[in-house]
């Protein structure tokens, strides 16, 4: 007893030795050395193979082996493997064990091994590994499965279990958590599933793999899909496949859910639906909506609301019982609030305002249908198909489905200027209406007239002098912007002293009106065009005008005439002209304009009696005298004027502008003796210009040299008033800078003065709260260092108490639990163990030490030296 007690209390004092990893040789001796004689330890073992008998047998320690001659060691020493708690390891090729668990040996003494196999061992006493057993991989840790997960197993092979019962190879279960897995050699992890977390509002698709029985207990076959809406975690099942996570559509009073049935089904409401089926979720319903599985998301529809200011029409309304009336209209009027069921739709439009009619405002409807009208005073009139009629102002009106509104018209106010032109599409026909404020009756219509492109272009720029804006055509030339109302009655403002020709094809008759009057056209009226002649010399149709000018004016030409030399000659005629008509004689009105390009047939007229005339006299003859040649010829020798009697067109004066002959030679001996004439005037003129300038210039020479002396004088004068300026200047500066300086010198020094004496005040008290703050905190730290000493020492007190008082108790506690009897057992106990040992083993005396600490002769084995001295 003695003995072993000395020898655990050495060996805990001894260094632990270092680990040994199951089947690894221990790192001193040879395990397969020529030793005879072998020590195994605890917990190790070794093989022996007999080589007489071929058969290998294992040695467990702790004992001393003799190695006889016809034996070898074919492994070991090894550590037994230990599988701590929890922990497993894998054998391959694992002995075969009887019933009772003990391993089966052959009849030559050899274990039997399950080759092939193998067996999973858990927790138990360490053990050897038999011969042809081997350690697969490292012992490892057991599987925990947390909660809300769980492995996916599949079999192997057939088995049987308490749990599971018959298992089939290639059957696949789950193990769900939380719990330990303990594994099997014919079972495989294929996964690790996690439960899916279904929130509120939320819900699971899944679809079933094959035919199999849901979490409710409901067969669910192949393919089939379902939802699974309740909150928290779920764990789908072996044969659940996760199709996806379903939000729920959040309803409010002013949203509904569309849905559309795909199949025959009965909803979370418990209506049976059809497919193809639609209908709304309202919030009433249900404030939160998971489609299901049969139930396809058309879209969210929003709430249509109506204030009592607003209408609006429903096609292929619903009624009472859901069906569609397919075809038909609804009419509903604000204040309404409501969700458009399927298959209904708003006309094109939406929502429309009610129709305030002003005074002056009225509709025009057109019936659709048959219906019966009801007017302001109650009188009932029934409308058929095709049936127009307005509905006048002022007053509010929504139209009935039966009706269409065509437009809406205003009353049209006319000045007396003004004017419109109607048509009738009764009978089609048009009139003007001018001077009054005029609203078209259900059976007329605003008709515009279309006018000539010569008439809108002469119209346009009449208005482009008024400041409208234009427009620019293709080519980038600006062109006057056309007439944007075309059903306006046409007005043109004949110009002062013109005259205006416009013509009436229905009454076919023309009327002219003379200026400056406003022309304003009937429906079957148009104005006349005049195309007239322009540029020099004159080309037909240059200008296009309508209003013929009554003059006077005047107008330029250019001819060319031949003498009876034969000298060509280029003539600028200028002539002025003027009609004389009575504007009260229709006869003188209509006869103005009988000639339309009476510009260019009076050219024609002058030029030829002007050529008639020139070829009668030679160049030097027209040179001197072609003024009176040209009157001559035009005008003759008595008359004063040109009439012409086709269109009252009077020529009162000719201009001979310009003469140049056609031939260069006749062009350039003219030139030179105009140039001699020119330049004997233009000498003359510049000897008498230049006696003019030297007069002009002495007489400036001697003014300039007066004001010169007259300038001098006054600036020495300025010069003398500036010295003396300068010197009382200078006197001001020198004092007042002397002054300034002295000033702000003493400034500076009470400035200074003042500054140092609230430096030294503002110092003192700085130093004062300096010293009092540190004087406070130097208080609170003290008191607070004593208190907590205070509080430390009542600790201390405080827990030298408690522990007296439990090493008291436990004192009491001790002594009460051993007794009296064992203790005086235990007191006498020393010497009869020491003697009873020493006698058992023969020995008289014994030292037992590690050879570090010091031995004490006199105390060990009772007083080993003083016995001997004794």
């Amino acid at each position: 007893m003695m003995f072993r007690t000395s020898q655990s209390i050495i060996k805990s004092m001894a260094p632990p030795p270092p680990p040994i990893k199951p089947g690894v040789p221990p790192p001193h001796g040879s395990a397969k050395g020529e030793d005879a004689v072998l020590k195994l330890k605890p917990h190790w073992y070794l093989h022996v193979l007999d080589n007489n008998a071929n058969v290998t047998r294992v040695e467990v320690g702790p004992q001393t082996l003799t190695r006889k001659e016809h034996e070898r060691i074919v492994e070991g020493p090894v550590e037994m493997i230990s599988i701590p708690p929890r922990h497993y390891a894998v054998i391959a090729n694992p002995v075969a064990r009887a019933s009772d668990g003990l391993p089966v040996y052959d009849s030559y003494g050899q274990v039997l091994l399950l080759h092939g196999d193998l067996e999973i061992r858990l927790t138990q006493d360490p053990f050897p590994l038999f011969p042809g057993e081997s350690l697969v991989g490292e012992i490892t840790q057991l599987l925990v499965v947390a909660s809300n997960e769980a492995l996916r197993l599949k079999a192997l092979r057939d088995f049987k279990s308490e749990e599971l019962g018959q298992m089939y190879a290639g059957d696949e279960w789950l193990f769900e958590g939380p719990a330990t897995y303990y594994p099997r050699v014919d079972v495989q992890i294929l996964q690790t599933v996690r439960a899916k977390v279904i929130k509120p509002n939320q819900a699971l698709r899944l679809r079933a793999k094959k035919a199999c029985v849901d979490s409710k207990g409901n067969n669910r076959s192949a393919g089939e899909e379902w939802l699974m809406r309740e909150v928290g975690a779920y764990m789908p099942g072996i044969d659940e496949v996760v199709v996806g996570e379903i939000q729920a559509y959040i309803l409010t009073e002013r949203t509904a859910l569309h849905l559309r049935a795909t199949r025959n089904f009965v909803d979370q409401f418990m209506h049976a639906r059809k497919p193809g089926e639609e209908w709304l979720v309202r919030h009433t319903d249900s404030e939160a909506v998971i489609p299901g599985v049969y139930e396809e998301v058309v879209g969210l529809v929003n709430l249509i609301t109506l204030s009592r200011r607003e209408y609006c029409v429903v096609r292929d309304p619903v009624d009472k019982n859901g069906k569609p009336q397919l075809g038909r209209r609804e009419l509903r009027k604000g204040p309404e609030s409501f969700f458009l069921q399927p298959g209904e739709a708003l006309e094109t439009g939406g929502i429309q305002p009610v129709h305030v009619l002003a005074e002056d405002e009225a509709l025009l409807l057109r019936a659709l249908e048959s219906l019966e009208d009801s007017d302001k005073v109650g009188a009932v009139t029934k409308r058929n198909p095709g049936d127009r009629w307005m509905v006048h102002g002022p007053r509010d009106f929504i139209p009935p489905v039966e009706v269409e509104i065509v437009e809406k018209r205003t009353a049209i106010p006319l000045d007396e200027n003004e004017g419109i032109y109607v048509r009738d599409i009764s009978d089609g026909k048009v009139r003007a209406v001018k001077g009054q404020s005029y609203m078209l009756r259900s059976n007329e219509e605003l008709w515009e007239k279309e006018l000539p492109p010569a008439v809108e272009q002469l119209l346009a720029r009449e208005l482009e002098a008024d400041s409208v804006t234009l427009r620019t055509s293709w080519n980038g030339n600006a062109v006057p912007a056309a007439r944007s109302e075309k059903w306006r009655m046409v007005t043109y403002q004949a110009p002062h002293n013109s005259a205006v020709q416009i013509y009436d094809y229905k009454e076919k008759q023309a009327r002219v009106v003379f200026g400056p009057d406003l022309v304003l056209l009937g429906p079957d009226e148009h104005f006349t065009v005049l195309s007239i002649s322009g540029g020099r010399p004159k080309k037909s149709g240059q200008l296009k005008a309508l209003a013929l000018l009554l003059g006077p004016d005047f107008m330029t030409d250019v001819i060319t005439v031949e003498t009876s030399d034969h000298a060509r000659l280029q003539l600028q005629l200028s002539y002025n002209w003027h009609f004389d008509c009575d504007k009260k004689s229709t006869e003188d009105a209509t006869k103005i304009f009988s000639v339309p390009d009476f510009i260019g047939d009076a050219c024609k007229a002058v030029a030829s009696r002007v050529r008639g005339a020139v070829a009668q006299v030679a160049f030097d003859n027209f040179h001197k005298n072609s003024a009176s040649v040209i009157r001559a010829a035009v005008f003759g020798k008595d008359e004063k004027q040109f009439v012409f009697p086709a269109n009252k067109l009077v020529l009162t004066n000719i201009d001979i502008q310009a003469v140049e002959p056609v031939d260069s030679k006749t062009r350039e001996s003219l030139q030179k003796s105009v140039q001699l004439a020119i330049s004997i005037t233009t000498q003359s003129q510049e000897a008498s210009a230049r006696q003019e300038a030297e007069r002009t210039e002495q007489e400036a020479r001697g003014r300039l040299e007066r004001q010169k002396i007259q300038d001098e004088a006054l600036a020495e004068k300025a010069r003398r008033e500036l010295l003396t300026l300068q010197v009382e200047s200078a006197t001001i500066e020198s004092s007042g800078t002397a002054k300034a300086e002295a000033q702000a010198r003493a400034q500076s020094a009470e400035i200074d003065g003042e500054a140092q004496v609230m430096r030294a005040k503002l110092r003192a008290r700085a130093l004062d709260v300096e010293s009092r703050s540190q004087f406070e905190m130097l208080k609170i730290a003290k008191e607070a260092e004593i208190a907590h000493q205070a509080a430390l020492d009542r600790l201390e007190i405080e827990r030298c108490k408690a522990l007296s008082e439990i090493e008291s108790k436990k004192f009491e506690e001790c002594v009460s639990a051993i007794g009296t009897e064992t203790l005086a057992a235990i007191a006498s106990a020393g010497g009869e163990t020491q003697a009873k040992l020493l006698q058992g083993l023969g020995i008289q005396s014994m030292l037992i030490t590690d050879g570090n600490s010091p031995i004490n002769l006199f105390n060990a084995a009772s007083g080993l030296l003083g016995n001997a001295s004794q």
